[in-house]
């Protein structure tokens, strides 16, 4: 027998902020929490995010003729130490899946560097290597090709031989386990972490008549070997794969779901479902757009898919922003699931019709 809880308001989707969006940047949003779980679920995927998450990074280097790094390299402005701190930023791609066998395994990408005399007169006799330059051909995709890396002033063939390990945070090079090192491979300090940064927001929303519930705000930026997007879905497996050695006490526990009377809830949803497009205030470039789209009601709207709305003639994001912002102050969103309520973009004009004729008939 199973002990049954009050209800907990959840979330039913997680929104992203187009509007802030890049491709390193994201803000989700996420609402209603109960009281008090804003913080609790934002800090522990803020905590997971910036400690576990794993991306390739460079673990060591060896340059053909160069036996450690506190030397020159003759022909190169910088020394060995310079060249190193420099390939502590470079920023590789690849996430390892489980159909690849040794997917997790360290590998090494050859290089041979050839600077020709050319090239050298074509830059004003020095030419920049640059990381793309660096790093020969493999299946790391490279997210700051452009970064420098040394500057060379004479002509010069090397080979260089980089060895990339998948691992999670910072690792300091006397920490590496490298199994057969070479005698002239320089172990460097790597930084696996994918994400510069991470903010979390909690601020009051509205759940019917009570503004005391929780909405989330995540703001995750990237440095490009993964996005916002993976960074946010991987750290969420990750916790749930913690939590759940602690189901097996399997004290089974059931929640209220929480339904009220359909009737009560249908005629408080259709007294913000039948208000007309111009008495919600909205902008007069967005209204023109609703009327000449044939949307004269609140529940014409929301039955719209926001993909719909965006192939409305003249319809833009700064008017699609602003009927979302509306919406949500009301409750309501874009692409409304109605179906419990007999309502569907078949029959929604008919429905608010209906609605006005059986109010006619049974004044209040």
């Amino acid at each position: 027998m199973a002990v049954k809880y009050g209800k907990f308001e959840l979330p039913t989707k997680i929104k992203v902020d187009e509007s802030s969006k890049t491709g390193k940047q994201a803000r989700f949003i996420a609402e209603p929490f109960e009281k008090g779980f804003g913080h609790t679920v934002g800090n522990a995927l803020r905590r997971i995010i910036l400690s576990a998450l794993e991306a390739p990074a460079i673990i060591s280097i060896r340059i053909e003729g160069v036996p450690h790094e506190y030397m020159a390299v003759e022909g190169v402005i910088e020394d060995m130490t310079h060249i190193v701190l420099n390939l502590k930023n470079a920023l590789l791609r690849k996430l390892p899946t489980d159909e690849e066998i040794g997917s997790r395994e360290p590998k090494v990408v050859s290089k041979v560097l050839d600077v020709t005399a050319d090239m050298l007169e074509k830059n004003g006799g020095q030419y920049t290597v640059t990381l793309k330059d660096f790093v020969g051909a493999s299946d790391f995709d490279i997210v700051n090709p452009e970064l420098p890396i040394m500057t060379v002033t004479k002509p010069m063939t090397r080979k260089i031989d980089v060895k990339v390990a998948i691992g999670r945070g910072y690792v300091p090079s006397e920490r590496h386990a490298i199994l057969e090192k070479g005698v002239d491979e320089i172990v460097i300090d790597s930084s696996f972490s994918p994400v510069r940064l991470v903010n979390y927001f909690v601020e009051n929303t509205r759940v019917g008549q009570d503004t005391d519930f929780d909405r989330l705000i995540l703001e995750i930026t990237t440095d490009g070997r993964i996005s916002p997007e993976e960074a946010l879905s991987f750290a969420t497996q990750i916790g749930v794969l913690h939590l759940q050695i602690f189901d097996q006490l399997k004290h089974n526990l059931t929640f209220d779901q929480g339904e009220i009377e359909l009737n009560t809830d249908r005629d408080a949803l259709m007294a913000k479902l039948v208000l007309k497009i111009n008495e919600i205030e909205l902008s007069v470039r967005s209204t023109n757009c609703l009327a000449g789209a044939n949307i004269d009601t609140i529940a014409e709207l929301v039955v719209m898919p926001e993909s719909e709305m965006l192939k409305f003639r003249n319809f833009g994001k700064k008017s699609l922003n602003e009927i979302k912002s509306k919406l949500e102050e009301m409750g309501l969103s874009l692409g409304m699931d109605l179906t419990k309520f007999g309502i569907n973009r078949d029959n929604v004009k008919q429905v608010v019709t209906d609605y006005f004729i059986e109010k006619a008939g049974n004044p209040q």
